[in-house]
């Protein structure tokens, strides 16, 4: 099984803490969706054949799109790919485009999961960020959602200057009270090149406090977990049963294929990933030809990539597996090297799977960057 991403590279403005490749221009729009719909045929063979059982609409935000786009992608990844009866497809909604009539016509589609970019409840957290929503439009919009889509995401930010742990026991509890199935929640990042970063570097802004952050995901921890969720991925929150099949999908290492601009593919070998820059994969697409570069990973990478991503969830990284991939010594060696962290409490071994602590997961990149091995001189 297999998953399709497509990038939706536009927006409605600028979220001042946001990396991601957009633009506030809408006026390739028309072109674009002709691009993308050149893009799917031509992309046709890099699944093999395999069947897709995740379709995910990102971005960007691909809640700007009108219905008629929205079904003439869908109508051409069916006629090109073996979509599974049964496939999550998910979109990523702002409040701001969700109403009655945007609802039906999503589920009328064929989508069937909704992720929603709520962020905070809180209006001056909201101003902050330079969200187009309200607090209002947050609450009342996703009370709507739910009317729709029983399966639905959120996304929240903590560890952001101004969120007491107040507030953020405060948001954190009207989405258990709500029922909401799933829950992803990052820390503040202030990333290069942000209009965030620049306004930190120039004092306008408060910096973030690592402290305050980490003191946050703790509790965030203990509240889902006391409220019957399951913490599956680092960043993500599930009930029994409502895990994102896409996102997991990554985690696992299997294949998918990016369609759009800056979209990120994978074939279990190769990584490929498209330009980012509108106006050129734009050109591209009307030569007919895919923008991307490919990089093919060495055995070592796929380790390396697995170590990573496999600490991240809930079930850890299998031992069994780094033989597959590597060899029984490999598979020693890191066990040796996790005694350590076992003793401090970073990590516990159980049926073979080394698998990160709450403490741990404070510190899961540096711990998955000190067990990487090196490639063969």
């Amino acid at each position: 099984m297999a998953g399709i991403y497509i990038h939706i590279p536009f927006c409605r403005q600028a979220c001042h803490y946001c990396n991601f490749h957009f633009s506030t221009s809408r006026g390739l729009e028309n072109e674009f969706l002709n691009s993308l719909l050149a893009e799917i045929p031509l992309q046709q063979g890099f699944l093999a054949g395999e069947t897709v059982e995740t379709v995910y609409f990102g971005g960007g935000t691909p809640s700007l799109l009108d219905a008629e786009s929205l079904n003439m992608i869908l109508r051409a990844l069916r006629e090109n790919f073996s979509i599974h009866p049964n496939a999550e497809f998910t979109l990523e909604a702002n409040p701001d485009d969700i109403n009655r009539v945007s609802l039906q016509s999503w589920k009328d589609a064929g989508i069937n999961r909704l992720s929603i970019g709520i962020q905070s409840f809180y209006e001056e957290d909201l101003r902050w960020m330079n969200r187009a929503h309200t607090a209002t439009q947050a609450i009342d919009n996703l009370k709507l959602a739910l009317e729709f889509f029983p399966n639905i995401t959120i996304d929240l930010i903590y560890g952001s200057p101004g969120l007491t742990d107040e507030k953020w026991a405060s948001n954190v509890q009207r989405v258990i009270e709500m029922g909401i199935p799933h829950i992803s929640c990052y820390a503040l990042t202030v990333e290069p090149k942000t209009a965030l970063e620049s306004m930190i570097r120039t004092h306008k802004r408060e910096p973030v406090v690592p402290e305050d952050q980490a003191r946050q995901f703790i509790q965030l921890m203990e509240w889902l977990k006391a409220a019957g969720y399951d913490h599956y991925e680092i960043s993500n929150f599930a009930l029994p049963g409502k895990r994102s099949k896409h996102n997991s999908a990554y985690w696992e290492g299997k294949k998918y294929l990016g369609l759009g601009p800056s979209a990120h593919s994978y074939d279990g070998a190769n990584r490929q990933w498209n330009i980012a820059n509108n106006a050129l994969y734009i050109q591209a697409l009307k030569n007919g030809t895919v923008p991307f570069e490919q990089e093919t990973l060495t055995p070592v990478q796929r380790l390396n990539e697995y170590i990573m991503t496999s600490l991240r969830t809930m079930e850890g990284m299998s031992l069994e597996i780094v033989k597959r991939l590597s060899d029984a010594s490999t598979a020693s060696q890191l066990r040796k090297f996790s005694e350590r962290l076992i003793r401090e409490g970073l990590m516990n071994e159980v049926d073979d799977h080394l698998i990160l602590t709450q403490q741990g997961k404070l510190f899961a990149d540096g711990i998955a960057a000190d067990l990487f091995r090196d490639e063969p001189e």
